[in-house]
């Protein structure tokens, strides 16, 4: 690709490098979707808190009991502000390991139109992306999780172990090498970078909302970016999870396989019921040792940001805010 808009870069005429240079930009917001999607919204949600959030495409979303804001930097430099109603699942979806995975689908769907919208934002009226193309981006990035993250490892360990303890060692050793290498991986990407930019000011300000403080760009920027209760410590408990219950799913090779996917839904469940309660026992020692993990992953999926990205942060959670609160 760069060597193709090198070449077209010294043609007579400018045209052809400006339609490179435009089909790059829709190509490249598609992608941070597809990154969103596969790593990083699904599991990102703060449930014992008022306010959870996710970076989006050049901004980040907050999101309370009641409504969900996105706010972006757009290309002219002014800051833009959606609000609206977040999604609530009915009552009787309020057991244990149940209200984690139901909650989840209800925050994804927030979280995908949060999504859309803050791309569609950087994008010429000719350019945006429609609903059917997030919903085909949707469908691919469950598809790759599945095969990069579930049936990769496991016809690895099965070539390398055949069946037994060393197998199902061996599937969550590589499963867990590929989910940190797929992190550092990405990271590397600078449009990624961006989006973990806003991670972290995402968690700054929410930091400083927590400890009282006034939501400015002075004070929320002594925060730390690491989180406890960020979706990247839910994705090292659904690693350890999966690797404890998938060494229970007993039968033939594809037996196997069927129950680690069947599983998925009871893994996030859990997962979520240990985020609930580490956020309510956070001072305990094993606890604080469960979710250490997480915070230095959090090295690798949030980047120190700038302050015009805190500032978004800070307009993104006064728009889900009462305004006595800030």
């Amino acid at each position: 690709m760069i060597l193709l808009m090198f070449v077209l870069s010294r043609l007579p005429s400018g045209w052809w490098y400006k339609q490179v240079l435009k089909l790059r930009k829709i190509r490249v917001q598609r992608s941070l979707i597809f990154l969103s999607i596969t790593f990083k919204y699904i599991p990102h949600l703060k449930p014992s808190m008022d306010i959870g959030g996710q970076a989006v495409i050049e901004g980040v979303m907050m999101r309370n009991r009641k409504h969900f804001a996105v706010a972006v930097r757009l290309p002219s430099g002014k800051i833009r502000v959606k609000k609206e109603n977040s999604r609530h699942f009915p009552a009787i979806f309020e057991w244990y390991f149940i209200r984690g995975v139901v909650g989840l689908g209800y925050a994804l769907i927030d979280g995908l139109n949060a999504l859309l919208w803050s791309s569609n934002q950087q994008l010429a009226k000719e350019e945006k992306i429609s609903s059917s193309e997030i919903s085909v981006t949707l469908l691919f990035s469950f598809v790759a999780a599945i095969v990069l993250f579930v049936i990769v490892p496991f016809f690895s360990a099965r070539y390398l172990a055949g069946d037994g303890f060393l197998f199902n060692a061996l599937d969550g050793l590589f499963r867990f090498v590929i989910v940190i290498g797929y992190m550092v991986a990405i990271s590397f990407m600078d449009d990624v970078k961006r989006l973990f930019q806003y991670h972290g000011a995402e968690h700054k300000a929410i930091y400083c909302y927590e400890n009282k403080q006034m939501l400015t760009v002075n004070n929320v920027r002594q925060f730390s970016r690491f989180h406890p209760r960020c979706g990247t410590s839910f994705i090292f408990l659904v690693l350890i999870v999966s690797i404890i219950l998938f060494s229970f799913i007993p039968g033939v090779w594809w037996v196997k396989l069927v129950g680690r996917i069947a599983a998925m839904p009871l893994i996030a469940g859990i997962a979520y019921e240990l985020i609930k309660l580490s956020s309510t026992f956070q001072s305990n020692i094993l606890v604080k040792m469960l979710i250490q993990p997480g915070l230095w992953l959090q090295r690798i999926t949030t980047k120190e940001p700038t302050d015009d990205q805190l500032e978004v942060g800070i307009a993104a959670l006064k728009a889900v805010l009462p305004k006595e609160s800030f």
